[in-house]
């Protein structure tokens, strides 16, 4: 079963298909422009459309998503953590 899905393989973030994605559960996912897939574990629950972190990251880094840059992070980040307006911010202010 396919849990988030990526576009592309420099993608730091991954977005939640399924609903119920609850800590602790094993993720899979499909990394849509060299279709492989992934495997991260959640570290929190992942509500569906939102984002999770696929690598650790610390403040200052920037987030890809898309293949492109959406922001920066505002709060570390571990892999498996929900990646949301929380610890990411956009860089334009």
């Amino acid at each position: 079963m396919i849990h988030v899905v990526l576009h592309d393989a420099k993608d730091t973030v991954a977005v939640a298909v399924v609903e119920g994605i609850k800590a602790g559960t094993d993720l899979t996912g499909w990394v849509m422009d060299d279709d492989r897939t992934l495997t991260v574990k959640a570290m929190q629950d992942i509500p569906i459309g939102h984002k999770v972190a696929l690598a650790d990251m610390a403040v200052g880094d920037t987030v890809y998503k898309y293949g492109i840059d959406i922001g920066k992070v505002v709060a570390p980040i571990t892999a498996g953590d929900h990646a949301h307006v929380h610890n990411i911010k956009t860089k334009r202010w």
